[in-house]
């Protein structure tokens, strides 16, 4: 029979040793890597031609208060030597002043003195006790192991029991120091031939080499005959490899650009300072409105003061917010502000760059628009709000558009989103009519999720921009999609550069 070479190796060395060896000390004499031997020594094992046991043990070397303790007494053998040097009794403030310790120093090592019981308080007095005066010119278990690691030394626990040191004792007194010790949990591993494997070797089992590549010099001089190509297990846990890919969330956000390219919609801009005129007033929401407080919205300061756009287009707003203008409503039946229109402002809804799209719609064409990116609100910040946050607004221009065509748009969109269960309920929005909210189901949590708000622009709208045909408009929130793709349960967590999240993430799902 024929075995890897470095197996067979393993097995002679063992068979001649005659008793258990540590799998570095086999390696060491094979002058072969430990990994190999290591492996080598599992499939043997596995066969049955050796067995393998385990020892655990404890490494030690000094931490960085361990190192210092070198060069200098511990605390507290400092101490009951100013107290010998005192006659055995020295007032607690005074002690700093015949030793190298400071005052928080000596208060420290009162703990330690009486662990020990070498001295103790009586009010502002330390009193030197017999096992203090014993110890002064002995050697503690912890001090003597502090000495035996010096140099860097890195010992097993084991040895040091061999060279006289109580390891118990002393980890019992340096254990509850920081930074004295560092203490690892190591495993040996001893591997014994067994009987099978001496009845291997007697029956005239040879070594025969393997590799894991063909080499030019194999294939030359035919030595590829004599050696065996080494198996890979591919199942098998290999290192992790993080290489370089685009952020979660920017995925969602050309994942949703993709679908709406694919379903024949244009992309559409605006700028993050806008009017209130776009902002506001072109969508029909009078100037006194809440939404247009302080408490909701980020006005500008500098710049103080926005263009408008045509007057013609403007004085078609102005009429509609007063009177109705020709649009057959009301309006507002106030009296419309030029000065609050020009006022700038962080755009609170991406929906000003779908009514500045409208207006430049050519009228009777129909026409598909689509804009992501942020919007800003005084928010209150908590799981899944915050200041900052990103929509995804669409309208559809066309003089045969229905809500049964607005419904499917957004069932199409949120199906290639990866979404199959979606549903559209009533609801009320200012300047479409009529309004309905759109809601995922989410399998995981069992519940309803609501994602947005759509419906049919009102006439007020639409009108003043020039447009006669309907337009179905929506608004969608992109931040908590991407929660909901990637099942995170707070809206921070896809801002945070948390690398574990970041790095696990799936590229696709």
């Amino acid at each position: 029979m024929q075995l890897p070479q470095v197996q067979y190796d393993v097995l002679r060395y063992l068979q001649t040793l005659g008793d258990a060896a540590r799998v570095p000390d086999v390696a060491s004499a094979l002058k072969t890597d430990q990994a190999q031997i290591a492996a080598a020594c599992t499939m043997l094992q596995e066969a049955g031609y050796v067995k393998i046991e385990e020892t655990r043990f404890d490494e030690l070397r000094l931490g960085p208060d361990g190192q210092a303790a070198l060069t200098q007494p511990l605390p507290e053998r400092a101490v009951i030597g100013v107290l010998a040097a005192q006659g055995g009794t020295c007032i607690l403030t005074d002690v700093p002043n015949h030793c190298d310790l400071n005052s928080g120093e000596v208060g420290q090592s009162l703990r330690w003195l009486g662990q020990r019981g070498w001295a103790k308080k009586d009010r502002d007095t330390l009193v030197l006790s017999d096992a203090g005066r014993s110890a002064i010119d002995g050697t503690e278990p912890d001090e003597a192991l502090i000495k035996a690691l010096a140099g860097d030394r890195v010992a097993r626990a084991p040895d040091l029991e061999k060279e006289g040191i109580d390891v118990s004792a002393a980890l019992a007194l340096l254990s509850k120091r920081k930074g004295m010790l560092v203490i690892k949990e190591r495993t040996d591993r001893f591997v014994t031939i067994t009987d099978k494997g001496r009845q291997l070797l007697a029956s005239g089992a040879t070594g025969r080499d393997s590799v894991t590549q063909l080499t030019p010099e194999l294939l030359s001089d035919g030595g590829w005959r004599n050696v065996d190509l080494r198996t890979y297990d591919v199942t098998l846990a290999a290192k992790k490899i993080y290489p370089g890919k685009t952020h979660p969330f920017q995925r969602i956000q050309d994942q949703v650009r993709r679908v709406f390219f694919e379903m024949g919609f244009e992309e559409i801009t605006s700028p993050w300072v806008e009017s209130s005129f776009w902002d506001f007033d072109a969508l029909f929401q009078p100037q006194d409105h809440p939404a247009r407080d302080m408490q909701d919205t980020f006005y500008v300061a500098k710049p103080n003061h926005c263009r408008l756009p045509d007057e013609k287009l403007v004085e078609s707003v102005r009429q509609t917010h007063e009177t109705g203008g020709d649009t057959g409503s009301t309006g507002w039946q106030y009296r419309w502000s030029r000065d609050l229109a020009h006022k700038p402002v962080l755009r609170t809804h991406t929906t000003a760059a779908t009514i500045r799209a409208l207006a430049r719609h050519n009228g009777g064409k129909p026409g598909k628009y689509f804009i992501i990116g942020p919007v800003f609100r005084r928010e209150t910040v908590d799981y899944k709000h915050l200041p900052v946050f990103h929509q995804v607004d669409g309208i559809v221009v066309h003089p045969k558009a229905s809500l049964a065509t607005l419904i499917g748009t957004l069932t199409a969109f949120y199906r290639k989103m990866g979404f199959p269960k979606i549903r559209v309920v009533p609801s009320f929005f200012p300047y479409t009519e009529p309004s309905a909210e759109v809601h995922l189901y989410m399998e995981s949590r069992k519940n309803w999720v609501e994602m947005g708000g759509s419906g049919i622009f009102r006439p007020e709208v639409t009108l003043p921009m020039g447009v006669t045909d309907r337009v179905l408009a929506w608004g969608l929130g992109l931040d908590r999609l991407a929660m909901l793709t990637y099942d995170v349960a707070s809206l921070g967590e896809l801002f945070f550069s948390s690398m574990p999240w970041l790095r696990e993430t799936p590229v696709c799902r």
